[in-house]
């Protein structure tokens, strides 16, 4: 039974190692991740939802070293999602959406070594019931953030609502602006430059002329001689977009360990990717009210703020972003 993977379903991707080489598939799998059987293997592989270069592989093949192995892990009795109380901050709840304000290191959806603690199992204890629609693994899920990432994070509570927001991310009528703070002191202006899979490096993202459009707004609102605080306007949602097109002009984001400066990383110690989803509006589709949502800054991006304005209890309203961030820019 052979199908194409959903691409609501994200792949997670690695290289076969020299001591994994001439093993069977099935049992390469199982080593590589012993919380599931076997046979939970055997079903992927069956279902075409394990490629091997980019092709469906039977469970007898027997790959070798360095080829590409990418894993469509999909929900069955044997993978299950267990509601676990957490406590959030809320931005915004009804009876369509919930919003937070994600902290840094918590993981947005189930994925392999985070099957538990993650934000759609305090989700699921949050509001018992979620729609799935054409995911399992992420019910509620409309958009994500990077696991370091803080900030604004938007989940439905319907099906119906679930489409909504995807529609609404869709159509580009989701209006999201970051803070960020990064390395150098980036020009104000927009990036436009394409985004697509790196051909060597599968699991990053990289500007690329055959890539889809991407589009940021940049506006610089604080510098010294090492770091800048930026506010991003993204106007499309590529993979890794702010990360990618900060890397592409010469100043990433401070803390990148993927895109970043290992040299700036290593000078200037952060903690983690410096890079926080401030605001978040959008006209609720079902009440036809302006939604706007916007999250604190944690308490380590406040540090970093402070380091380029002088005041402890900077913050973004403080900074008065919405000026800052002037009209020629949007």
């Amino acid at each position: 039974m052979n199908r194409i993977p959903s691409l609501a379903l994200d792949p997670y991707l690695f290289h076969i190692s020299p001591e994994e080489s001439g093993l069977r598939i099935d049992k390469i799998l199982s080593m590589r991740f012993p919380h599931f059987s076997r046979s939970y293997f055997q079903y992927l592989l069956a279902s075409g939802l394990v490629l091997l270069n980019g092709q469906p592989v039977k469970k007898r093949a027997a790959p070798a070293s360095s080829d590409e192995i990418e894993i469509y892990f999909e929900i069955t009795p044997e993978l299950t999602i267990t509601p676990e109380p957490m406590t959030f901050q809320i931005l915004f709840e009804d009876e369509h959406f919930l919003a937070i304000n994600k902290p840094p290191g918590l993981v947005v959806h189930p994925a392999p070594g985070h099957w538990s603690g993650t934000f759609v199992n305090g989700l699921l204890a949050h509001c018992k019931t979620l729609s799935t629609c054409d995911d399992p693994l992420r019910p509620g899920i409309v958009h994500r953030l990077d696991k370091e990432t803080s900030g604004v994070l938007l989940a439905a509570k319907t099906r119906e609502a679930h489409q909504k927001a995807s529609e609404l991310f869709a159509s580009r009528q989701m209006e999201k602006m970051y803070l960020a703070i990064c390395c150098g002191r980036p020009a104000n202006g927009i990036i436009d430059a394409p985004i697509g899979r790196h051909p060597v490096h599968r699991k990053e993202m990289t500007v690329k002329p055959d890539g889809k459009d991407a589009v940021s707004h940049v506006q610089v609102l604080a510098f010294n001689p090492e770091i800048s605080l930026v506010l991003i306007k993204p106007k499309t949602g590529r993979t890794h977009q702010i990360r990618v097109h900060l890397k592409h002009t010469g100043h990433p984001i401070l803390g990148d360990t993927v895109y970043g400066s290992s040299r700036m990383n290593q000078n200037l110690s952060p903690k983690r990717l410096l890079l926080h989803a401030y605001r978040l509006s959008f006209i609720h589709p079902f009440t036809k009210e302006p939604i706007q949502l916007a999250a604190s800054l944690p308490d380590d991006m406040k540090h970093w703020v402070k380091r380029l304005s002088g005041s402890a209890q900077s913050s973004p309203s403080e900074l008065q972003l919405d000026i800052a961030f002037k009209p020629s820019v949007l």
